[in-house]
């Protein structure tokens, strides 16, 4: 601790989690089962085995309130974990609120984001069961790159389906994953049947991380040396990322402070999950009292415009129905920058505990999320990843409701990257490119028209 200006709050490497929170057991209602998409029967764990090891199966339908963490897992997690808890002094002086404002920064991986924290396990029990390849889709770039980094520390082949939209506008993140020794295909691409037939009919599609995740998981339903990776919506991901929470927990402890309110970012659900999840375990224990926000691109409104239902988690009809909010498998959300955001459908974890009232949801536009982002990296020093500006913009909102309302609260919020190869898109926000997306309401209903019919 140096001064008034800067205070992180470290913990050593020992105290990086043994174990990841399930929250399953905790929940005051159960999920709704995932269903094989020809039978519309619960599924099995026989059913996904062309796709994933049986230990991450396992994991994503487990009652356990912990999992341990594999000690080469966590022996990884120490090159960057714990990740640090910042107090943003700056930010609080800049606005003249009286509100405390935190962050957990996990733009301090390798990788640059919060997606190593599942990249790593996910390739772990590919490897331990042998499996010698992996493919996977990636929208802004920054789970590929993880995935990709991932499989070159333990020796896999990795492939990745990267969104068009995302592939043409960040040149840096696609090299990045090369680097790593992965190869980069834009989706919709002609090597698989999915994006083909996306291609026959919208031959300059722009893509979606539905499209991609059918071609991903088409290459590894085709070839038995393949497994599929995910990087965020499922159950056992979601839980990965749960170190972020349990670390924030001891922290907020160090700092002498609870949070308020708690925010984070919404796409797919991981970065939001990993920090709120062993949260919300203990605000449904009666241990906290906060107030959970879930953030989302006004352009891609799954938790606020969308309907909870049963629906396919890709655009070819390839992968189980889960119960989520969606906008339809069809939906092909705008090309905003904010790419890692731009899915059609939400965790069903997120989405659940959205539909049980213990997570509320808002969006914010893409211009006053640059704004946000703006504002506080010339506080911070920290350059944002676009998707992480939504969760500022709500963190700044209630510190200015704050000063009006002349209370402090305690806000803490999940700074998921830094956007050092997202500058291409400050560069077209400053410029005055950018703008605004409301999704009309006509072809949001045209694509839940398309849901399927499940009893």
């Amino acid at each position: 601790m140096l001064g008034m200006e800067t205070i992180q709050y470290n913990l050593p490497q020992s105290r990086i989690p043994q174990a990841w929170y399930n929250i399953l057991p905790d929940l005051p209602e159960p999920l709704a089962p995932p269903l094989h998409p020809g039978t519309l029967k619960p599924l099995g764990p026989d059913d996904l085995a062309p796709l994933f090891p049986m230990a991450l199966i396992l994991q994503e339908v487990s009652t356990e309130r912990e999992i341990e963490i594999p000690e080469e897992v966590r022996q990884i997690y120490a090159q960057w974990r714990p990740s640090p808890l910042i107090r943003a002094r700056r930010l609080e002086k800049a606005l003249e609120t009286p509100a405390r404002i935190y962050y957990k920064y996990e733009g301090v991986s390798p990788a640059g984001s919060h997606k190593l924290n599942t990249a790593v396990p996910q390739a772990w029990y590919n490897k331990q069961e042998g499996v010698k390849h992996l493919s996977t889709e990636t929208g802004a770039g920054q789970w590929g790159s993880a995935l990709a980094m991932a499989c070159a520390f333990l020796g896999l082949d990795c492939k990745v389906f990267m969104v068009r939209v995302s592939y043409d506008q960040k040149p840096y993140r696609r090299a990045l994953i090369e680097a790593f020794g992965a190869t980069v295909t834009a989706s919709p691409s002609t090597l698989t049947e999915s994006g083909r037939a996306i291609l026959a009919q919208h031959p300059d599609s722009k893509g979606s991380l539905g499209i991609a995740i059918s071609e991903a998981v088409e290459v590894a339903a085709n070839d038995p040396r393949t497994n599929y990776a995910l990087g965020s919506v499922l159950n056992h991901v979601l839980l990965h990322q749960t170190v972020i929470g349990q670390e924030a927990i001891e922290q907020m402890s160090l700092a002498g402070d609870e949070p308020d309110v708690i925010i984070g970012c919404t796409g797919g659900g991981s970065n939001f999950a990993g920090l709120v999840m062993p949260w919300l375990g203990r605000k449904i224990k009666g241990k906290c009292h906060a107030r959970v926000v879930a953030v989302e691109p006004a352009a891609c409104p799954s938790l606020t415009r969308g309907r909870f239902a049963y629906d396919f988690g890709d655009t070819g009809h390839l992968t189980p129905l889960v119960k989520m909010h969606t906008l339809g498998s069809t939906f092909v959300p705008p090309g905003i920058h904010a790419g890692g955001l731009r899915y059609h459908g939400m965790a069903p974890l997120v989405s659940h505990v959205v539909n049980l009232g213990l997570v509320e949801a808002t969006q914010v536009q893409q211009l006053d999320a640059f704004a946000a982002g703006i504002q506080f990296a010339r506080a911070e020093g920290i350059i944002p990843a676009p998707e992480a500006n939504h969760a500022i913009a709500e963190a700044i909102r209630q510190a200015l409701e704050a000063k009006a309302e002349g209370n402090a609260r305690t806000i803490l919020f999940n700074l998921s990257g830094h956007g050092h190869f997202d500058m291409q898109s400050y560069i077209d926000y400053q410029a005055g490119k950018l703008e605004n997306y409301d999704y009309p309401e006509e072809e949001i209903a045209m694509a839940l028209a398309g849901l399927p019919a499940v009893p």
